[in-house]
């Protein structure tokens, strides 16, 4: 997925834009069902060389064989344009029918709380959803009464995975007679190569997600599944000046300082990171594995590889963004089609074979050797419970904070005790709101 931070202005005119087209348009009959719908209309942020993009074109592609009275209006939305007005849409009469929407408590999670999102309990069981599932990859698709994940409704289906991992320059690394790091002293040893050759190690985008995920690699690098659970289902409370999260929040400072981290990054887009590694600006890129396959597409001009964040053994990850059906779709019956169609045989091993994860996949079915290494490696991390989820999970509106906080710690501006004390506020805030 590749996540875009629209400017306010045009961020509110590209909604009214979106909103008053698809009250114009409607979006099928008034069957609450969908039964009888004419159209569907679907919104996803996928980029089109995207694995996700090529598999979910795909669907589209059965479904409107499968389908042939029914118009698909697809409109690919950004990711962030979604992320900030979710509410506002799906509490409109212009909701979609179907979309992608951001897994986790302060997203999928908030909106099935507000009853904004149908209960597709029934349908995963009639489909078969909860037997292609494995119970980790389900973990992002049920939600309990608030809003918290783990148990409860089905409120979305994830068809593929994701995880973090590092992107790396293998010409570079040559050229510089470097080795793959095993363990994080090593890594930071490759990184001091680097910036001893006068070398910027990370292309980092401190404006959107990325950098944010560093931070959480870091703090994982002290953790264990008990203090995942702590922060990411509150299972007990977190002390955010513990060991964990305090070695993230001062060695993400500490490469700062050492040149590890461009302080303009704070104003990097992601989009305008992965390029500048797409160019060989930067021998690594530590992102998540919705890249791989635009990589694989894009990047002509030198060798490339991954590794896990050295000597972790939880990585931020889980399942990918869920298919929600909004509560006020007027095509539902289409929808659960959809969703299944994006289940099927031929549209899993196509997003294998593009790059991406597949969750239902024939292992048989994926020749890329890349590819299939890639699918062995999630399969490795999520069958050893090694998905932690991401950073901005717990609270709503805390994507923003941590955006913010993060670049606080790269700009210089923040230092690594306050960055704390200020993601602690309406973390806590929220548990307050939840009676914990």
């Amino acid at each position: 997925m590749f996540r875009k931070r629209a400017g306010a202005a045009a961020g509110a005119l590209l909604l009214a834009t979106s909103l008053a087209l698809t009250a114009c348009s409607g979006s099928g009959s008034d069957d609450e069902s969908g039964g009888d719908a004419k159209t569907l209309t679907l919104w996803h942020y996928e980029g089109p060389t995207s694995a996700m993009g090529v598999a979910w074109n795909k669907a589209i592609e059965i479904f409107k064989q499968k389908h042939p009275g029914v118009e698909v209006k697809f409109e690919q939305k950004g990711f962030e344009q979604i992320q900030q007005n979710a509410q506002m849409i799906l509490n409109s009469d212009s909701a979609p029918d179907i979309m992608e929407y951001n897994k986790g408590n302060a997203t999928a999670g908030l909106l099935s709380k507000q009853g904004l999102l149908t209960d597709l309990s029934d349908e995963a069981a009639k489909h078969g959803w909860d037997k292609k599932l494995s119970s980790s990859l389900q973990t992002t698709a049920k939600y309990d009464d608030q809003g918290i994940m783990g148990s409860g409704k089905w409120f979305g289906v994830p068809n593929y995975g994701e995880y973090v991992t590092v992107y790396y320059n293998q010409d570079l690394f040559k050229k510089y007679n470097l080795q793959v790091p095993a363990t994080l002293d090593e890594f930071t040893k490759v990184m001091d190569a680097f910036v001893a050759k006068g070398v910027t190690p990370l292309s980092v985008g401190g404006a959107e997600y990325p950098a944010q995920q560093i931070f959480y690699e870091l703090a994982l690098s002290q953790a264990d599944r008990a203090f995942v659970d702590d922060y990411q289902l509150y299972k007990n409370k977190v002390d955010f000046h513990g060991p964990q999260l305090t070695y993230g929040a001062t060695t993400f400072a500490d490469w700062v300082k050492k040149g590890y981290i461009a302080k303009n990054s704070a104003g990097i887009k992601a989009e305008d990171m992965g390029v500048a590694w797409e160019q060989g600006k930067f021998p690594i890129l530590i992102s998540g594995s919705w890249w791989y396959g635009r990589f694989v597409s894009e990047v002509k001009n030198f060798a490339w590889g991954t590794f896990l964040f050295p000597g972790n053994k939880l990585h931020p990850g889980s399942s990918g963004n869920l298919w929600v059906v909004p509560e006020k779709s007027k095509a539902k019956a289409l929808a659960y089609d959809f969703i299944d169609i994006t289940m099927q045989p031929e549209v899993q091993n196509l997003l294998g074979n593009s790059g991406g994860l597949p969750v239902a996949a024939d292992p048989a079915a994926i020749t890329d050797p890349k590819n299939k290494a890639q699918i062995e490696e999630f399969n490795k991390i999520s069958g050893a419970d090694g998905l932690a989820f991401y950073p901005d999970w717990p609270a709503p509106g805390y994507y923003d904070v941590l955006v913010g906080g993060v670049q606080g710690l790269i700009n210089g501006s923040k230092t690594p005790s306050a960055f704390l004390d200020e993601i602690a506020k309406p973390y806590q805030e929220n548990l307050a709101d939840l009676g914990k």
